[in-house]
């Protein structure tokens, strides 16, 4: 019996020493055309560009669903929106069924998260929560902690992370953890750290090209959106009238900042291409004002883990619940099976794994859970819809990896995106908009239309491509449990 439990323990200690930590940095609707690291020609992120450069940067990865609650589920879950419920931001989500927490903690680790949660119910799976209600606030945020309401003063992403270093020294050190740090920055309304105000006062940032897009050459549902930087974003000006939330100190910063020359935005004849470019310049500056803070803070904990010994044994994994359009097709927003909002960024650092390379791979937030399980040395259970990307970061390419990728969307209407479903490949995507009384299909060629000017359906010379795309929908929808 004492054999046994001598066996027993040493057997505990040897896995515990072979499970690395893991953080998880997430953020909200950070698009990787802000992200230096992906070739942005608007902001540098140099703490994102740290992390790439001993990491593996994902140039394909996928949402399932790009809308912030339903990617946090898919996350937590490693299932679609259909089957893990959470198909919309209206939903609440179901705590009580199998997470990735909920297995890591019983594969040794200790669990955490802190930051945005935007799901409703409360957090499960952890050993230990500070959640945002809801959206959350940027300034002087409550913070929900094992239960209970708590104040602070501050800048929310800079908070954030100060939450998370005091639990990492806090923390139970004979066991790996399992810790999301997660972000509301950069969600819109986009409100910087005072820090961070005048940077870019006396720029321009450079325009997408298709900000002045007609959307012509595709179906209805483009025309439907109600996401325009000149429709629909307003000034976007901080609501300083809603003073309760600031300090005399905050408020003190913004006079004057935050009171633009709106003397030309008023004018009657003022075009519409010319109050586009100031709505446009007004919403960008103040985007990548709050990506700054993010990229600050993740130099914040890589420098963390460097100075207290944990850098060698703590992968660090950065994402985003999904992209997001920076005035591409003149929007802000997601939603969409295109490609702005449809990709995220994913970078992982392994120690002793990862050597600064890029994959080209499709890879999804579905894969998450999958991952985390099987960097724990866990069994990844066989109803999860994803695959584990721990060989691609090792290396090596599965010869039956994806070749393909289902996207769904449900919230109808929002930002008056319809609802639609789609494949797509290494080249080609197809979309199937249904939603209120709306049955149309569009197909693009990525190689040739990389910025999905023009559908193809319906073209002769790509008849074939959009019936084997149509086989592989209805396979995927099938293989996946679609209702």
């Amino acid at each position: 019996m004492h054999r046994c439990l001598l066996l027993l323990c040493f057997t505990l200690s040897v896995r515990a020493a072979d499970q690395p930590n893991i953080l998880f940095i997430f953020t909200d609707d950070h698009a990787t055309q802000s992200i230096s690291a992906y070739g942005s020609k608007i902001m540098k992120t140099p703490h994102l560009d740290r992390l790439a450069k001993k990491g593996m940067l994902f140039k394909r990865c996928l949402v399932s669903n790009s809308i912030c609650a339903p990617s946090r589920a898919v996350v937590l879950t490693g299932k679609y929106s259909h089957l893990n419920g959470q198909r919309t931001n209206k939903d609440t989500f179901d705590g009580g069924q199998q997470t990735a927490p909920k297995l890591m903690r019983k594969a040794g680790y200790q669990t955490a998260i802190v930051g945005k949660w935007h799901l409703k119910s409360a957090p499960t799976g952890f050993d230990h929560y500070e959640v945002l209600k809801g959206q959350g606030s940027y300034y002087n945020p409550m913070l929900i902690t094992n239960g209970k309401n708590v104040k602070h003063t501050g800048y929310t992403t800079d908070i954030v992370v100060d939450r998370t270093i005091e639990w990492l020294d806090k923390r139970d050190k004979s066991k790996p953890f399992f810790l999301m740090s997660q972000h509301k920055a950069p969600h819109g309304r986009w409100e910087p750290a005072l820090r961070h105000l005048t940077m870019f006062e006396n720029d321009t940032i450079p325009e997408p090209e298709t900000l002045f897009d007609d959307y012509q050459g595709r179906g209805t549902a483009a025309s439907l959106h109600k996401m325009g930087i000149l429709q629909h974003m307003g000034d976007h000006r901080l609501m300083i009238k809603y003073s309760s939330k600031f300090t005399p100190e905050q408020l003190e910063a913004f006079d004057g900042y935050y009171r633009p020359k709106n003397e030309a935005f008023l004018k009657a004849d003022m075009t519409d291409r010319e109050r586009t470019k100031w709505h446009y310049q007004r919403y960008i500056k103040n985007y990548l004002r709050c990506v700054k803070a993010v990229d600050e803070n993740v130099g914040r904990l890589l420098d963390y883990l460097d100075e207290n010994g944990l850098s060698e044994n703590t992968i660090v994994i950065y994402s985003s619940d999904q992209g997001f359009y920076l005035g591409e097709h003149g929007w802000f927003d997601k939603r969409w099976i295109y490609e702005e909002s449809l990709r995220t960024p994913l970078i992982v650092r392994w120690p002793g794994v990862t050597t600064g390379t890029q994959n080209r791979d499709i890879v999804s937030n579905v894969d998450f859970a999958e991952m985390f399980l099987e960097i724990a040395g866990a069994t990844v259970p066989g109803d999860m819809q994803g695959r584990s990307l721990v060989p691609l970061l090792k290396g090596r390419t599965p010869a039956d990896w994806r070749k393909t990728f289902y996207y769904e969307y449900f919230e109808s209407g929002g930002h008056g995106v319809s609802n639609h479903y789609g494949v797509v490949d290494s080249r080609y995507k197809l979309i199937h908009f249904k939603d209120k009384g709306l049955d149309e299909w569009e197909l693009y060629d990525l190689k040739k239309d990389p910025q999905e000017l023009t559908s193809v359906y319906d073209r002769t010379d790509y008849r074939r491509v959009q019936k084997r795309l149509g086989v592989e929908l209805s396979k995927l929808r099938k293989e996946l449990k679609v209702e």
